[in-house]
């Protein structure tokens, strides 16, 4: 009987494994890379539809994934090539809305079997374990005088809706939807994640890191206070 229950129990688990993974290749692998590897030439990195998603499980909060992909909103304002979805306007580039695909909406159960294959690919989890985040806390005022007058990084990105710069992810909610050591870790090298990623590396100091993931934690209460 024991054994009966054992196979049982591994052919239920086998059962949703599949389905999750068929889950993950039939609403994802159109858009996403989940298999690896990560863009290695420009050619590549000027053909993506959407983020690679091959290292999801040591990127994204899981929690995210699934209220995320039930009522999707865009993350990146001018997608994901910024040159693709821009046109001449009055005053100088703006965003063509016309070229920009909305994402689909998943069911909760979708949603839920998608996270969980997602959070699987973990293949930098050592990236992830060279950093400390230590508990702290900082002023907004501080976060963005090092974010924006000290590195410049609002050209690229918004740091609450229409302020800031469209060409990178927003990132008043990075907080909520991405793991603290992949920030700083991003933020450390990005090349290490994406060799043809769009983010430079500026040799930024251990301080500025720890900095500026506690500033993004103030951005994203900020966000969830405001909506």
């Amino acid at each position: 009987m024991m054994h009966k229950f054992i196979l049982a129990s591994v052919l239920a688990f086998s059962a949703t494994a599949f389905a999750a993974e068929g889950s993950l290749q039939k609403e994802c692998a159109s858009c996403h890379n989940i298999s690896g590897p990560v863009a290695q030439t420009l050619k590549q990195a000027f053909a993506k539809k959407g983020p690679d998603l091959s290292y999801a499980g040591n990127k994204y909060r899981q929690d995210w994934i699934v209220s995320w992909l039930q009522k999707p909103t865009r993350i990146r304002p001018a997608g994901m090539v910024y040159g693709d979805h821009i046109k001449h306007g009055a005053k100088s580039d703006e965003i063509d809305p016309s070229t920009l695909a909305n994402h689909k909406a998943l069911s909760t159960a979708d949603a839920t079997a998608v996270a969980a294959e997602l959070m699987q690919l973990k293949p930098h989890s050592d990236l992830l374990a060279k950093e400390k985040i230590e508990p702290g806390t900082i002023t907004k005022q501080d976060g963005e005088m090092n974010f924006d007058k000290f590195w410049g990084c609002m050209a690229c990105h918004l740091i609450e809706p229409e302020y800031g710069g469209l060409s990178g992810p927003e990132l008043y909610t990075a907080a909520k939807r991405l793991q603290p050591e992949f920030i700083a870790s991003f933020i450390r090298n990005p090349q290490a994640w994406e060799p043809k990623t769009w983010m430079p590396n500026k040799g930024a100091s251990d301080g500025f890191i720890v900095k500026m993931v506690r500033y993004f934690d103030v951005l994203s209460k900020e966000s969830a206070n405001a909506q």
